[in-house]
């Protein structure tokens, strides 16, 4: 095979010519996307922008103009993480497993990364924090976000949340109202064309310039950083963006459907091509297709540690997924999870659902289709606690996920400034 895998080597020349493709000082597709960039400053200023927006105190300030009373909910956070009530890993594990839990040597370099989807109002946090406090429960090292963006704007949740996970010590991705289901499709409406989806949901013609563009607005205004990405063309911008300085970082969607190693040494290969010259990349996580075995993750894990971004690249693995619209049921990757967890490193395990036997019982089972929907419908149609309840028994099935790994004597991250060791 030696003589065979030498003639997929690229030659040099090769690359060059993609170094001039890039440099084309005629290329329409540059310089339209060059001038997004520009229209925010210089990468150094859009960076400087994006570190004032996220300071706690520009956060709260511009929390107070639109919900005032958040700004108390915010206070009330962080003096219980001051004061230390919330459990520490070393008693979370002794609940389990008694005393022999000290004497344990945990694989806390195989630690998995506790994940939630989707974090949709801010009201839900402080229901989760008080329900971690008195049940002595994890709160998740990550969530993800899928609401519309503008909407969580306008009603002051999208900088609480950021203030909030920020005080908790929890990595938090948005979801960008430029993703497909904006009407960018002319031709297809709701779930009812949803195969028209298929192959084309994504940023066809500007689309991929306007996600760019909506990307900046909320990096430089509200300290957004992390943000999903589901298209070929953006997964590009990002890349490009990166590589002239601003900071972007992002992950790779699900609905992306990347299902074999080969697709993911394909984006790989573009984040390596792309990468500082520290090494570093803005594809921070991978969101596997809900189809993929463990072996894959086995197999890609080898090559993303050869190109660097065994520390960089999150695997995002689908634990639960909601109840109704997006798997068939009973879902639940719990098991195989434990299993491959002590061989390959930075895992995520992401809960888009409570545990099916649980969420299946409930008078609204979860639903992905509910990520959509306006908050005022919501409201209206009395479902607001029923989201509640389905979000909070994703934060449930997130600490099943934790005690197995416990019991198994494997780490786990959940909200960092929150659960000492």
């Amino acid at each position: 095979m030696t003589d065979l895998q030498q003639r997929l080597a690229i030659p040099e020349e090769r690359l060059s010519s993609i170094n001039a493709v890039l440099a084309d000082p005629n290329s329409a597709g540059d310089e339209d996307f060059l001038a997004v960039v520009a229209s925010y400053g210089t990468p150094e200023e859009i960076n400087r922008k994006h570190l004032e927006s996220r300071k706690l105190s520009n956060l709260l300030a511009k929390i107070k103009t639109v919900k005032p009373e958040y700004v108390n909910d915010l206070a009330w956070l962080a003096e219980k993480r001051d004061k230390g009530v919330f459990t520490t890993v070393r008693d979370y594990r002794r609940r389990f497993l008694g005393e022999k839990a000290d004497a344990m040597e945990f694989k806390d370099e195989n630690a998995v990364t506790l994940e939630v989807s989707a974090l949709q109002y801010f009201p839900w946090i402080r229901a989760m924090a008080e329900r971690a406090i008195m049940d002595k429960t994890l709160i998740p090292g990550r969530f993800i976000a899928v609401r519309k963006m503008k909407e969580s704007e306008a009603d002051g949740d999208l900088p609480a949340i950021v203030a909030a996970l920020d005080i908790m010590g929890c990595s938090f991705v948005e979801t960008l109202d430029t993703k497909g289901a904006d009407g960018s499709n002319p031709h297809l409406n709701g779930p009812e064309t949803i195969t028209g989806y298929f192959g084309g949901i994504g940023q066809p013609n500007h689309y991929a310039l306007k996600w760019l563009d909506e990307f900046l607005y909320y990096y430089t205004n509200y300290g957004v950083q992390d943000v999903l990405n589901f298209n070929a063309g953006t997964i590009l911008l990002g890349f490009l963006l990166y590589r002239l300085g601003v900071d972007i970082n992002f992950k790779i969607s699900v609905f992306f459907g990347s299902d074999n190693p080969y697709h993911a040494l394909w984006i790989m290969t573009a984040a390596k091509l792309f990468s500082r010259d520290d090494g570093s990349s803005p594809l921070i996580g991978f969101n596997w297709s809900n189809s993929i075995n463990n072996e894959t993750m086995e197999l890609t894990a080898q090559f993303r540690k050869a190109l660097g971004f065994e520390d960089v690249v999150r695997f995002e693995h689908h634990i639960t997924e909601t109840w109704k619209s997006i798997v068939k049921q009973p879902y639940n990757r719990r098991a195989e999870l434990v299993e491959i967890a002590g061989q390959v490193a930075n895992i995520s395990a992401k809960h888009e659902g409570g545990d099916p036997e649980i969420d299946s019982a409930r008078s609204h089972p979860s639903d992905i289709l509910d990520y959509f929907r306006e908050k005022q419908e919501v409201i209206e149609s009395k479902d607001w606690t029923n989201l509640q309840q389905n979000f909070m028994d994703k934060v449930d099935a997130c600490n099943r996920t934790a005690r197995a790994l416990t019991e198994k004597g494997l780490s786990f991250i959940a909200a960092k400034n929150l659960h000492k060791e």
